[in-house]
């Protein structure tokens, strides 16, 4: 008799299942079973790509089952071909252990590892049982137990040493036999069951299945899932934006530029990256769609898509400000909305715009609008250019229109060291006091 809510079945739905052993459904639905996804350390963060295997976590949790999130601090140290073209330059130890501790704090931001359930998602690094192995109980114990055969047979391995590939070191050849090694090691001591991951570690978590059975009995469970690589609808690499990787660490891409991501995706990328990316039920999810394709100006499902992400990497309080300072260029705001965003945030939402330094001194009396424009930061080229602009009434400063009157003075300074000039709708200039 079924005990367990169909897990796969709600994967399935979200277009979050590629591959699957046979026997792995009716094991989920059977009892609650300990299934593990491995985290590379190649850096101190996690970026957007490794969103699906932590939401495939999390859904574990969410349907009765135990997550167990390995940090690969062992495997970490070798490289990972699966996926690479070229051998991966290997992290020094210190840098390893600051990429691992890294890596656990993100983490513990989606799961709870001080959870007193049943079923209370469990943190693990390989390197705890690894460090003490030594090369000659590693090849007698496991070396023996799966031929050369068998693991050149690896699409990961005989990409590297076909033509294409440029040849694969003995390190990363013997990656996936310690990958292996851990699905045994965490069979063993906590009945692990099922290892999951993207389509491009198949050949890794097969290799485990057969360690599994080969030193735990022919007759030991070991199950195998694999979730799609994402990718983008124009077949763009998904995850990068113009500055590189999209981070889920504020300090390496902010709340702003976050939302921003999520909130810039195409009308097709939208409606899939709303099952993959968030909790909202098939429900809910429809009716998004429906409503985005009602009026697709509105966004609905890019909205939906950008505030679900920011409440599940960040919180309320920088969901709202990512709303404040995306109203700021795209809609109507004021001073004071100005003044309610920090110093960071309003660099950062004007990143890229023309940016002048004026001495602060230059206010203490004021001046007038040809002074500022023109003269004192070179926003318009020439006198006459600032002439013109104000008899067209196309100038604006923190957003309100300014004519021939208006003297810029300290009070005009926002967050203690900013003043934004407009011309037109478009033409954004960011001056910074000194």
């Amino acid at each position: 008799m079924n005990t367990m809510k169909n897990i796969v079945e709600e994967l399935r739905w979200r277009g979050l299942i590629h591959d699957m052993m046979p026997g792995t459904e009716e094991q989920l639905l059977k009892e609650c079973t300990a299934t593990y996804i491995g985290f590379d350390p190649t850096s101190d963060s996690l970026h957007i790509g490794s969103l699906v295997p932590i939401i495939l976590l999390m859904h574990l949790k969410n349907y009765g089952h135990k997550p167990i999130a390995l940090v690969g601090g062992a495997t970490g140290m070798i490289g990972d071909p699966s996926g690479k073209s070229d051998e991966r330059n290997l992290l020094d130890e210190e840098s390893l252990n600051h990429n691992v501790a890294g890596i656990k704090n993100i983490l513990s931001r989606f799961l709870d590892f001080d959870s007193k359930e049943v079923n209370a998602p469990l943190l693990v690094n390989n390197y705890d049982w690894m460090k003490d192995f030594t090369f000659i109980d590693f090849a007698r114990d496991i070396g023996k137990r799966v031929t050369v055969n068998y693991m050149m047979a690896k699409d990961s391995v005989k990409k590297r040493l076909g033509e294409e590939g440029g040849g694969m070191s003995f390190t990363e050849f013997t990656y996936q036999l310690i990958q292996g090694y851990d699905f045994y090691h965490l069979h063993k001591n906590y009945n692990c069951l099922l290892q999951m991951g993207g389509s491009d570690q198949w050949g890794n978590i097969t290799t485990g299945t057969e360690l599994v059975r080969r030193m735990n009995g022919g007759d030991a469970k070991a199950y195998a899932l694999t979730c799609p690589l994402i990718t983008k609808a124009d077949g763009s690499k998904f995850g990068k934006s113009e500055g590189g990787n999209v981070w889920l660490d504020a300090e390496k891409t902010s709340p702003y530029q976050f939302y921003q991501f999520w909130l810039n995706t195409s009308d097709e990328d939208a409606a899939n990256y709303i099952k993959i990316f968030t909790f909202k039920s098939q429900d809910e999810v429809k009716q998004l769609i429906a409503a985005h394709q009602e009026a697709p100006h509105e966004r609905h499902l890019q909205k939906a898509l950008a505030e679900s992400l920011m409440l599940l990497v960040h919180n309320q309080e920088a969901l709202d400000t990512a709303i404040v300072a995306s109203s700021i260029l795209f809609g109507k705001s004021d001073a004071a909305a100005l003044n309610k965003l920090s110093a960071r945030v309003m660099q950062e939402v004007f990143d890229g715009v023309p940016y002048f330094e004026l001495d602060k001194n230059k206010l203490k009396d004021g001046l007038n609008l040809v002074e500022f424009f023109a003269e004192h930061t070179a926003i318009l080229q020439s006198n006459g250019e600032a002439r013109r602009a104000i008899k067209e009434n196309s100038l604006s400063i923190n957003k309100a229109k300014v004519n021939e009157t208006k003297t810029i003075d300290l009070n005009d300074v926002l967050l203690n060291g900013f003043i934004l000039a407009q011309r037109g709708k478009k033409s954004y200039f960011l001056v910074k006091l000194i």
